[in-house]
């Protein structure tokens, strides 16, 4: 993984915890914003360093890099990157009613951006050397494993199925015979 995510999140962490002299120089509001937008950032660069790793093509499209994600790392590691972009997607846009996020709920995010960075940056090691490639020539496909057979609960599940009945679908009636052919 490139260290720009690692340099994006230490200026979010340096937003969240500036030195003393220069503490008023933004409000804490104004802080978290900041650094909720850069720990986005770092979110959507280790994303695309993540898929760099395993097919550069998928660095062009936006939510489908998100939706195959799960293809490729745990259920869980998809569905918290999500939800911790989400949340940071919501905390940097400025509502008028609304309070800005506070800094102790952007410094959750921000341990929870440098655990996903570091899953990210284990799974795109593990997935590059585990993907497989298209199987091209007959021979490659002469020598690849049979498809696995369906689960036992599958072919029971086909094997009492009832045969459907002949005639209109439930709900409909059946048009009446035509007498007399005009």
């Amino acid at each position: 993984m490139t260290e720009n995510a690692r340099e994006l999140l230490s200026a979010a962490q340096a937003l969240l915890r500036p030195p003393a002299d220069t503490r008023g120089s933004l409000s804490p509001g104004t802080r978290a914003r900041a650094a909720a937008m850069l720990l986005r950032l770092a979110l959507e660069q280790s994303l695309d360093d993540f898929w760099r790793g395993v097919d550069p093509g998928m660095t062009r499209t936006e939510k489908h890099r998100i939706l195959c994600l799960e293809a490729y790392t745990d259920r869980g590691t998809a569905r918290r990157w999500y939800l911790t972009w989400s949340a940071l997607s919501g905390a940097c846009h400025h509502r008028t009613h609304e309070l800005p996020p506070s800094l102790a709920e952007i410094q959750g995010r921000l341990l929870e951006v440098n655990t996903l960075l570091d899953v990210l940056d284990m799974s795109a090691d593990a997935t590059a050397a585990t993907v497989i490639a298209p199987l091209g020539t007959a021979a490659d496909r002469a020598a690849a494993p049979p498809a696995t057979p369906a689960a036992p609960w599958a072919q029971a599940r086909r094997a009492t199925r009832p045969a459907p009945r002949p005639g209109p679908p439930p709900g409909l009636r059946a048009a009446p015979p035509v007498v007399g052919g005009a």
